[in-house]
């Protein structure tokens, strides 16, 4: 008998959770299209250009802790972002960006 009304109330949760059964497809309100905003003359947005920073020099520096960093002779500005941790928005395509693990290793060096 329990079986019997665990297996009814299961097959009743089951039944809400089926769509209603429609007899005509459902039509979506036509929205007329939104104009796109040209991005020239835009204050805060700047253009990303392909390693502006440089960060190609140090992709010997992949996979290693991130404490080898200042022995690696940086000499533009740089920044660490930590696993996880909060970085600052501000985009620099001058500035070198180390990205490092849940490890402390770093994964990834990219501009910004």
């Amino acid at each position: 008998m329990t079986r019997a009304l665990i297996a009814s109330t299961v097959l009743a949760m089951l039944a809400a959770c089926a769509p209603a059964y429609q007899t005509e497809p459902a039509m979506a309100p036509e929205v007329a299209p939104v104009p796109l905003m040209p991005v020239d003359g835009i204050s805060g947005l700047e253009t990303r250009e392909p390693d502006a920073c440089k960060a190609g020099n140090y992709t010997s520096a992949l996979g290693q802790p991130g404490s080898i960093i200042p022995t690696l002779g940086v000499t533009r500005d740089y920044r660490v972002a930590e696993y996880r941790g909060i970085e600052p928005q501000e985009y620099d395509p001058l500035r070198i960006v180390f990205r490092l693990d849940a490890a402390g290793n770093i994964y990834n060096i990219d501009c910004g």
